[in-house]
């Protein structure tokens, strides 16, 4: 195996940037210290491209180093095998060679040389390598050069546009009236009333509701629900359907038909004709509070409604702000990567973007307690289909991804170790008290993913300045 460990090259952005809807993670091997094994001299290096971003290296030692290595090996087997009889480290040379004989010695030297070659090889040929080579040892014995193959994923190269030359203009960011009564209607309904009430559902009111929902007499797949709760008006059911359970009382049930919209998510019922059959089960009459300052100090520090508006307001402004960032920084890093040119993808990068985009979300339907199976059903589609669907956008991710690593190269911008600390610092007082997070936080990769998080918003803050006019 390759003595390596992965380096973030680039990654998704925690809280600093939108742009992480792109940003993707890349894996680049790189070397841990050599001193143990020593420099190789004697190296000859045939490299042969290969498509979709791959590349083969042929590498053969002399046989001097191969006698240099067969020595090291059996010096450190020496020096860490128990054998009774010897003191730990002290078993002789002879000894080894006898028990394990000379091939089971190669094949260990053969582990030294491959860790001790490669990156050399892939710095001389200037490789960049991501995950892991495939190696097949083309010839091993003592006393002859060592031969060995590696195919490899390479990191595509960019050849950047002219991106210092891409200008945008920021559209004023404005909050109506009507927006933030929006919002104080919203929390009122937050701080609502629900009563049970006997008599027939009026809009406004909250039902509890058996639905079964037919086709041809037939039930279709996930068309049952009970004690389904509805708010009348709001609609979140399919046109008419809410205007049909006005009128209805307790224990009433009802059966009608209604068309599925032609935009429906189930495609297999898109633009259809359904039965349905409702049972009201509950009536509420939802009662809203007052809007008055007793209202704004439920809701929080605030000590009037006014300066709950205000409040609101503000927080407004800054969503309007952020989508208007984000909006600006999709744009600009997709103008770049028109001007830009790209180097073959290895299948490996896209699909692991691709893992990534799936992953992504199933923890989405998670969060909002569905299962990503149902929804895989309610569309028709496999797995697979989806990943085919991904696509294109998995490649676009993978270019911004490229684009950023790019500039930040270029613009030689990086994070300082005093931005690393300082952010480190505030994960940690963020997870007080939690000791596991706290070990992950310590971590190298942590304080790696970190750096490049840094890296890639200091990238995002010096684009805006040359692209962005106010």
């Amino acid at each position: 195996m390759i003595i390596g460990y992965c380096l973030y090259l680039v990654s998704c952005n925690l809280v600093i940037s939108p742009a992480s809807l792109y940003l993707n993670l890349l894996f680049v091997i790189i070397p841990e210290l050599k001193s143990l094994i020593g420099k190789v001299l004697l190296m000859q290096v045939t490299k042969t491209k290969l498509p979709k971003g791959q590349a083969e290296l042929q590498i053969e030692l002399s046989s001097e180093e191969v006698e240099n290595y067969f020595k090291k090996t059996t010096q450190q087997i020496s020096q860490e095998t128990r054998i009774d009889g010897f003191r730990p480290g002290k078993v002789p040379e002879e000894v080894i060679r006898k028990k394990l004989g000379e091939d089971g010695i190669m094949a260990q030297a053969a582990e030294l040389m491959i860790d001790a070659t490669l990156y050399d090889a892939l710095e001389q040929e200037n490789l960049v390598m991501i995950a892991s080579p495939k190696i097949s040892i083309i010839k091993q014995a003592k006393g002859n050069p060592f031969i060995y193959k590696a195919t490899i994923s390479l990191l595509p190269e960019v050849k950047l546009g002219d991106y210092q030359s891409i200008k945008l203009k920021k559209k004023p960011v404005k909050v109506e009236e009507e927006q933030v009564k929006k919002v104080m209607e919203d929390l009122r309904k937050f701080r609502r009333k629900e009563i049970l009430v006997n008599r027939e559902v009026r809009k406004g009111d909250k039902v509890e509701v058996d639905i079964d929902v037919y086709q041809n007499k037939i039930p279709i797949d996930g068309g049952m629900a009970k004690n389904q709760p509805i708010e009348i008006g709001e609609g979140h059911f399919i046109p008419g359907f809410e205007d049909k359970l006005i009128g209805m009382k307790k224990g009433e049930t009802k059966e009608f038909e209604l068309k599925f919209p032609k935009e429906y998510f189930q495609k297999n019922l898109a633009g259809k004709p359904a039965e349905f059959k409702a049972k009201i089960n509950s009536v509420f009459e939802l009662k809203l509070p007052a809007l008055n300052d007793e209202l704004a100090k439920a809701l929080g520090n605030f000590s009037s409604v006014k300066e709950l508006e205000e409040q609101i307001r503000k927080n407004l402004e800054q969503e309007a702000e952020n989508k208007e960032k984000q909006r600006l920084e999709l744009e600009l890093l997709e103008a770049i990567a028109k001007k830009s040119e790209f180097g073959e993808f290895p299948d490996l990068l896209i699909e692991s973007e691709l893992d990534k985009m799936i992953h992504e979300l199933k923890h989405d339907f998670e969060h909002q307690g569905l299962k990503f199976e149902d929804y895989l059903t309610s569309v028709k589609k496999s797995e697979e289909d989806l990943r085919k669907s991904f696509l294109p956008r998995a490649e676009k991710r993978v270019k911004t991804a490229l684009i950023i690593r790019q500039i930040a190269q270029a613009e030689k911008i990086a994070a300082t170790d005093q931005e690393i600390d300082s952010e480190l610092n505030k994960s940690r007082e963020a997870q007080k008290g939690n000791e596991e997070m706290l070990k992950q936080i310590d971590l190298p990769d942590y304080r790696s993913f970190v750096k490049n998080v840094i890296t890639n918003q200091k990238v995002i803050d010096q684009l805006f300045k040359l692209a962005v006019e106010e």
